[in-house]
């Protein structure tokens, strides 16, 4: 009989175990899983890359919370196929990582929140943010997200090679100022080390076209999009920069067909003198770097695009904090204000990655400048653009000329009709936008 009501009580327990008083709110990012490295960590300092500097700042913040506890959905880059479903379930995660360029989608639709008045709330003051953070996450005159950085493409130096190749001055790499001394360059460092100038990662990934397009279109003053509905390609200033990649790509100065990893390895091997490529891979080359017997030891650098025209201009991206719209308790939203707040008070650790702070305060740092190569790459926030805030479905049209650029700089499609097919293409997704 005592075994008997024993095993009743143990069925019964886990009904009457007490119920966790915390607030709990679900937060879905990408950037990766390393819960086996830094599942119980909290040592932000400690952390490396974007997913380990990510994982242990929640992990801190719900150390040290512990009324809330913040749930985390991992999804696959870039999450917005799984975050659709959840809208469309009524269902989705309390806070989420978009890219600042995604925004406009799910603002456009009232799927996000204007967070104006919750960044108040949380003490975030927005005009603190650096021009190019500002202008990622404003749309239609309201705030959309908190920002969390901005990245952008960036010439990845092997120095070694460029002092085989006669271009360094005074421990500095020696950048083209014109679309003429870029090839000029490129020439010159392959005569002497027998290697291409560019590493580009041009197999299945098309985005990067797009990318130095807009950067080198922004330089020459170019008007990309000059309404919500059109784009403007089929014009001189984008036949100069297919006429640059292309010969590039004709005259060997630059690696053909090789995907991302494929490209990035052979950066890291030596393989060629400059690789295109984000923010995001600072940490990992500057590792190599400070590796023995690696290429790249004690032979790296990187700075923003050359100014090839006349306006010193890049492109930029961004990732931001958004709060899909749903219900939430009293004390969830309370819980968002204080998770927003510790966000926006620990960007300098998410700096660390390799992307760019989303506060003027941090840009202009001891602690920020003194982080490798940072002094070079801080006026990004400055002359760096988004493209203009009315512009929806910017990852569909990144393809779109992606794939056209492709075609034109491999020669598959003459330069002139690739330009006009992108365009059609482009305004054809744009006239169908509900």
């Amino acid at each position: 009989m005592r075994c008997a009501a024993a095993a009743a009580w143990l069925l019964l327990a886990p009904a009457c175990a007490p119920k966790d008083a915390r607030t709990e709110i679900v937060l879905q990012r990408f950037f990766g899983e390393c819960g086996a490295t830094y599942g119980g960590k909290t040592d932000v300092a400690a952390a490396e890359g974007e997913c380990g500097i990510m994982t242990t700042l929640v992990n801190r913040f719900n150390a040290e919370n512990p009324d809330i506890r913040v749930k985390v959905n991992t999804v696959a880059w870039p999450g917005y196929d799984q975050l659709s479903a959840q809208l469309a379930a009524g269902d989705p995660p309390d806070i989420v990582t978009m890219h600042q360029s995604a925004i406009s989608d799910y603002a456009a639709r009232r799927l996000i929140e204007p967070m104006d008045a919750t960044l108040r709330q949380a003490g975030v003051d927005v005009a603190g943010f650096t021009p190019a953070a500002r202008q990622g996450v404003t749309k239609q005159g309201r705030i959309w997200g908190l920002p969390m950085d901005n990245w952008a493409m960036l010439f990845h130096v092997n120095t070694a090679l460029f002092a085989q190749a006669g271009l360094m001055r005074g421990g500095e790499a020696i950048l083209p100022t014109s679309p003429d001394e870029l090839l000029a360059q490129a020439r010159q460092f392959k005569a002497r080390t027998g290697k291409p100038y560019l590493i580009q990662s041009e197999a299945n990934e098309t985005a990067a076209y797009a990318r130095n397009l807009y950067t080198y279109l922004m330089g020459q003053g170019a008007v990309i999009f000059p309404d919500a509905k059109h784009i403007r390609l089929d014009t001189p200033e984008a036949r100069r920069v297919v006429a640059l990649f292309r010969t590039l790509n004709q005259e060997g100065l630059s690696t053909r067909n090789q995907d991302y990893s494929a490209a990035t390895a052979s950066f890291i091997r030596g393989d060629g003198g400059v690789y295109l490529v984000g923010t995001w891979m600072i940490g990992d080359f500057e590792k190599e770097a400070r590796t023995p017997g690696q290429p790249l030891y004690r032979s790296y650098a990187v700075y923003p695009y050359p100014q090839l025209y006349a306006r010193d201009a890049e492109f930029v991206d961004g990732h931001a904090w958004v709060l899909p719209v749903r219900a939430h308790t009293p004390a969830q939203r309370r819980a968002l204000v204080r998770l927003l707040k510790y966000m926006a008070d620990n960007d300098f650790e998410w700096s660390r990655t390799g992307h760019l702070p989303a506060y003027a305060s941090i840009i202009a740092s001891r602690r920020f400048q003194d982080l490798p190569h940072r002094r070079d790459l801080a006026r990004l926030t400055v002359i760096g653009s988004p493209l203009p805030s009315y512009v929806q479905r910017q990852f569909a049209i990144q393809d779109i000329v992606g794939d056209e650029l492709a075609s034109a700089i491999s020669g598959a499609k003459p330069t002139d009709q690739a330009l006009a097919d992108a365009e059609r293409r482009v305004d054809d997704l744009l006239f169908n936008l509900l």
